[in-house]
């Protein structure tokens, strides 16, 4: 039997000058008065941040297994990734947490997906597009899905 691929990918996080936004602040500050004083500079200096792990092929295979049953889709999924919390960035574990999208990282957004009653994965918002999508700032390339949005950053 053929093992598939896992559906997240490792990005660079070693390369000269990746900040990950964990701060860094702590050489600048370690042997002020201020720092030996404040119990929270006080432990472990690595952070609990996973860096380096790209989810877009677990969306992009959630996303295609829209309809399909949910227990077949979650064993399929948990046994190609590391751990299961991604799944549950997109998927709704219950109807207070339904939104019609998900925003994963700066400017990546999906579709957000929960399980109905016949215990199928569905979209929370099956109408929703790229072009119903607007940007929130001029700089970054937005996506929703895959796709670039189409409506233009507006200033006001």
């Amino acid at each position: 039997m053929q093992r598939k691929e896992p559906l997240y990918r490792r990005v660079n996080s070693r390369t000269h000058g990746v900040r990950h936004g964990n701060g860094g602040d702590w050489r600048a500050s370690r042997n002020t008065k201020a720092a030996k004083q404040d119990l929270a500079y006080i432990g472990s200096m690595h952070s609990h941040h996973r860096h380096g792990l790209d989810y877009t092929p677990l969306f992009r295979f959630l996303l295609s297994r829209v309809g399909k049953d949910w227990d077949e889709v979650y064993s399929e999924a948990i046994a190609r990734i590391d751990r299961s919390e991604p799944i549950f960035w997109l998927v709704a574990r219950s109807e207070e947490e339904r939104q019609a999208y998900v925003r994963v990282g700066e400017s990546s957004y999906y579709s957000g997906l929960y399980v109905d009653e016949n215990k199928r994965l569905a979209l929370v918002d099956p109408t929703l597009t790229a072009n119903d999508m607007k940007p929130t700032c001029g700089c970054c390339t937005h996506t929703f899905n895959g796709e670039r949005f189409t409506q233009p950053y507006d200033e006001r």
